[in-house]
């Protein structure tokens, strides 16, 4: 491979070449998987597509977690697109106002509300061999049809309730973190937060400033790490839109210092542990004087095995005078408060949920048919598999943008999807000059791909023993990526046609393809 092309693949400055087809392409979707699809088919001359979003705008996780306190745990120079940088952020970690007020300035830049079809709900998709047709089915009863279809869904979509007794029964107000009302007061509130994940140390430090009594649920601590925020200054911005090089190298310096961190996040290597371990219980040690506090704090699993979140005031605000931290979750819930474990009753005007979302490691976005009617919920029986994370074999046409084993834990999700967008584009390129009806990953190839994931991920932190979102209920982790985000653009630098059946528009029988599967 020529180091020009290298190059390229990397720069985010780089054009795609322009595609003459009339497919029709479905997005679903409309956050930033959604919109950034979008934006590299107009790139590429593509006009053909729809985006359909459940919601009633754009923006997706970023529209939906509004509570006090949202922010991003990624440098907001590496979350946001490489080809659409802003020069203007006001600190070095976005919060969400300000992300979703990007999100919304990049869907009309590109013009991309009039391919939007709001408040449409997936409910099942199915696919026609013979005609390489995708039937959409929507939630109002109708059905679309699509050459390609882009699932940018996200993991992080559906809110997962706490499975507690009683909840259904409690009297007061009830909130998830991705469903809050921003009408209810908490002003003088004897509130109770249920969970001690990335949106609690978020949310926690700013009910905690306005409750009369905050109760905090904590059934397993998780590592945290010190958050290098900061303001970044009007001048610092405006250079930044002087020279638009410099913001390049900016975040190029961002996801090269993330990618060095990556081994002490990823590998269950001992010392790289110890190192992680040391800088977590020192952030404990500095922020929480009491050995009482610091034991409830810190994990009893190996960091990494979780999620490792970052916060500046998650420790000081369960050390106020109004906050106590229980180190267990609910024994049950009555009309008026919780009943601890131990069994005292704690009476409250409000419940916050912050207990995160579900993560389908098995289930399918959406009912999914693919050849032969075969389902995607019974190909994923064991755990999702996908090619590259991007095409999962026996669902022709059909590309996962944050599909399985392709989430990151040290970098920006971004940098992984951005590459998979290029990857849908080279396979619609290829079906487009080779008029195709369809493509379909090989069985072989798709294999092969997902036995090295699972054996590299036997030498992962998030393997070492404790339970988590991670991994499916037979201990298989289908969500992460065990690798570096630049290994991964190079294993989809290049759409290679000889690991995919081709079908011809005008064939009747599937054709062989001229090489054998790499």
């Amino acid at each position: 491979m020529a180091v020009t092309e290298l190059v390229s693949r990397f720069n985010p400055l780089t054009t795609h070449p322009k595609i003459d087809t009339d497919m029709h392409i479905a997005i679903v979707g409309a956050g930033f998987s959604g919109l950034g699809m979008a934006i590299r088919l107009k790139e590429a001359d593509v006009d053909n597509f729809t985006i359909l979003e459940r919601g009633s705008e754009v923006g997706g996780t970023w529209r939906d977690n509004h509570y006090p306190g949202a922010a991003c745990d990624v440098h907001s120079h590496l979350y946001s697109f490489s080809f659409e940088q802003s020069a203007t952020w006001s600190r070095s970690f976005g919060q969400q106002p300000e992300i979703f007020d990007y999100i919304k300035r990049c869907t009309d830049k590109y013009k991309l509300r009039q391919h939007v079809r709001f408040n449409t709900t997936i409910v099942g998709a199915d696919f026609d061999e013979d005609t390489g047709i995708w039937n959409v089915h929507t939630a109002d009863g109708e059905t679309l049809t699509a050459n390609v279809v882009v699932s940018a869904v996200g993991a992080l979509a559906d809110p997962a309730w706490p499975r507690i007794e009683g909840l259904d029964s409690f009297t007061g107000k009830l909130m998830h973190t991705a469903q809050w009302d921003d009408d209810y007061d908490l002003a003088g509130k004897r509130v109770a937060v249920i969970g001690s994940g990335a949106s609690a140390i978020q949310v926690v430090p700013e009910v905690a400033k306005q409750a009369e009594q905050l109760t905090v649920f904590q059934r397993t601590p998780s590592w945290i790490m010190p958050k290098p925020d900061r303001p970044i200054s009007a001048e610092k911005q405006a250079e930044y839109q002087e020279s638009p090089s410099k913001l390049y190298r900016r975040r190029a310096k961002i996801y090269w210092i993330n990618e060095l961190f990556a081994p002490f996040v990823i590998s269950d290597f001992g010392p790289f542990k110890r190192v992680a371990e040391n800088m977590a219980k020192g952030h404990i040690k500095k922020q929480v004087k009491d050995p009482a506090m610091r034991k409830q704090v810190t994990p009893d699993y190996k960091i990494g095995c979780k999620r490792i979140l970052i916060s500046n005031d998650w420790y000081p605000a369960l050390q106020r005078d109004n906050v106590e931290l229980i180190s267990d979750g609910p024994a049950k819930i009555t009309e008026n408060g919780i009943v601890t474990q131990d069994g005292r009753t704690i009476e409250v005007d409000a419940i916050v949920c912050a207990t995160g979302f579900k993560v389908p490691s098995k289930a399918a976005p959406f009912p999914t048919k693919g050849r032969q009617g075969v389902d995607l919920n019974a190909a994923w029986d064991d755990g999702a598999e996908a090619y590259k994370g991007v095409t999962v074999s026996g669902f022709p046409n059909l590309f996962f943008l944050m599909g399985p084993n392709t989430g990151p834990s040290h970098t920006s999700v971004l940098t992984f999807t951005e590459q998979q967008m290029d990857y849908t584009l080279q396979a619609i390129a290829h079906m487009a000059k080779k008029k195709l009806r369809f493509i379909d990953v090989k069985q072989a190839v798709q294999d092969k791909f997902n036995h090295g994931i699972q054996w590299r991920m036997k030498y992962t932190s998030w393997t070492s023993g404790c339970n988590s979102w991670y991994l499916t209920d037979s201990g298989k982790n289908t969500t992460l990526y065990p690798g570096f985000n630049w290994e991964y653009k190079l294993r989809l630098m290049r759409f290679k046609p000889s690991e995919y059946e081709e079908v011809k528009q005008s064939a009747t029988k599937t054709a062989r393809s001229r090489n054998k599967a790499a």
